[in-house]
């Protein structure tokens, strides 16, 4: 089902390339928009993992440089029956993280140095293992490449409002560049908001699963959809179309961010879990662990491992 919704991703999207060619130049922009949508759609199936994690200024980090964050999503992904992702570190004080990769051999799961210091380790397992279930339901092929392809209809769409403008002195080419300038990231947007909520909260009920207790995903979500707002990331907001990718809206809603707003109301993500673990027979709430647990950030890495250490000053969590 995800290979076939991906292939009608990229074919909407190829039409949509080849309509902005054709206001732009006709039958030959038309067959020019095509050609670089072919192109376009080769590339993105390919490296569209590789443009998203270099787009967020992601490092991949191992067992010697971060072991104790390379262990949980070993162990995770163990519990997930999937092969081992690539584990990157983004430098950001925003609490977030994002998975990437055409197929579950090929994944990767990034998460900012924010997330890791601000979270406890039960929290930062439900962020992780919410973003190893979007690589178990094959999410992370169709996530990327919109991405990809939204950024590109952008580009495009700028493009045509330079290239119009030069082609008609009478002001016309102008508007229509203009025009296309808004509709093009708009379109671009309502396909992404047409195919991530519903992934969201499969990929929170499959997390929650993964790691074991609904709460720690709830707790992690609460804490990071607000703190997220204070923490602006450049990167994302450089390349608002890949905002989807991540586990909460890495935007801070301002100029364009709100076309590309593509998550579901944190409340009632939290209200899934809730009545997630009351199936599960696990009871109290999110609120009573983020209580008990609330500034505590009390783990102890095993064996004195940290679960970070890039060797610079920053501050750190006491759990490493």
């Amino acid at each position: 089902m995800n290979y076939t919704r991906t292939a009608i991703l990229i074919a909407a999207m190829t039409a949509l390339f080849m309509a902005v060619g054709a206001l732009l130049g006709g039958r030959t922009g038309m067959l020019i928009a095509l050609a670089f949508a072919v192109a376009t759609n080769f590339y993105a199936y390919w490296n569209s993992d590789r443009l998203a994690l270099s787009s967020n200024g992601a490092y991949e980090v191992d067992a010697q440089t971060a072991p104790e964050l390379v262990q949980m999503v070993h162990e995770l992904a163990q519990r997930a029956q999937l092969p081992p992702p690539r584990v990157y570190v983004v430098e950001s004080d925003q609490p977030n993280a994002f998975a990437t990769g055409r197929n579950p051999e090929n994944g990767a799961v990034a998460v900012n140095t924010g997330l890791v210091q601000m979270l406890t380790r039960e929290e930062l397992s439900g962020v992780i293992a919410h973003e190893l279930a979007h690589i178990r339901n094959h999410d992370t092929l169709t996530m990327t490449i919109t991405a990809t392809l939204a950024g590109a209809i952008s580009s495009i769409a700028t493009w045509g409002t330079l290239f119009s403008g030069n082609r008609n002195s009478n002001g016309t080419g102008v508007i229509g560049g203009i025009a296309l300038a808004i509709l093009a990231p708009m379109a671009a947007g309502i396909v992404q908001f047409a195919i991530s909520r519903s992934r969201e909260y499969e990929a929170d009920r499959m997390g929650a699963q993964i790691c074991g207790n609904p709460h720690y995903l709830a707790s992690a979500l609460a804490k990071i959809s607000g703190l997220a707002q204070q923490f602006p990331n450049p990167n994302a907001e450089a390349n608002p179309a890949m905002a989807h990718m991540f586990i909460v809206n890495p935007l801070t809603g301002q100029g364009m961010d709100n076309l590309f707003s593509t998550h579901p109301n944190i409340e009632n993500r939290l209200a899934a879990l809730h009545d997630l673990a009351q199936q599960m027979g696990i009871g109290g709430n999110w609120q009573n662990y983020a209580q008990q647990n609330h500034g505590q950030q009390n783990y102890q890495p095993n064996d004195g491992q940290q679960m970070y250490n890039s060797g610079a000053s920053r501050p750190r969590n006491p759990w490493g």
